[in-house]
């Protein structure tokens, strides 16, 4: 999600809520310690230079259970660390502590913001010889020619 889809969805939502990829809520009463721009410079393992900028939100519980932040509280935010920091229209990754910092991409299901777990990948697949769609072989094929199956009694086992 886009910082402008965060932006234009907190003004149709009464409450923020962040869902967990399992299910569970981040406490209602979180608090949004950081938005940030967050660029990472670096080389891939087939040697190319890339670079990628993300607008980075830090959530936080602090057991403060009074503490409601409203949607347009966190627009007010948004917009200061726009103005401040020169924050453009980048997609959105969100930092929680569960057992250890988690970062998440964001979605929306039409009434929670859903935090959605970030996977690694090869950036290089092709310098890797990491084929780009695996073969499909169909599990009667494995063995069709028999010549390397056990059989009773062969001496295979």
């Amino acid at each position: 999600m886009k910082l402008s889809e965060i932006k234009q969805i907190l003004t149709a939502v009464e409450t923020v809520n962040f869902e967990l990829p399992n299910g569970i809520f981040v406490p209602e009463y979180f608090h949004v310690t950081e938005v940030g721009l967050i660029t990472k410079n670096f080389i891939d393992c087939g040697g190319v230079v890339r670079k990628e900028t993300v607008v980075n939100f830090q959530l936080w519980d602090a057991n403060d259970y009074e503490h409601r932040l409203k949607p347009q509280k966190l627009i007010h935010i948004i917009e200061l660390s726009e103005k401040v920091l020169g924050i453009e229209d980048h997609e959105i990754e969100v930092e929680y502590q569960d057992t250890t910092i988690g970062k998440y991409d964001l979605g929306f299901n039409g009434k929670n913001f859903i935090l959605i777990n970030k996977q690694t990948a090869c950036l290089a697949q092709d310098q890797c010889g990491i084929p780009s769609n695996k073969p499909k072989v169909q599990f009667s094929q494995l063995n069709a020619d028999n010549s390397n199956s056990c059989t009773p009694g062969g001496g295979c086992c």
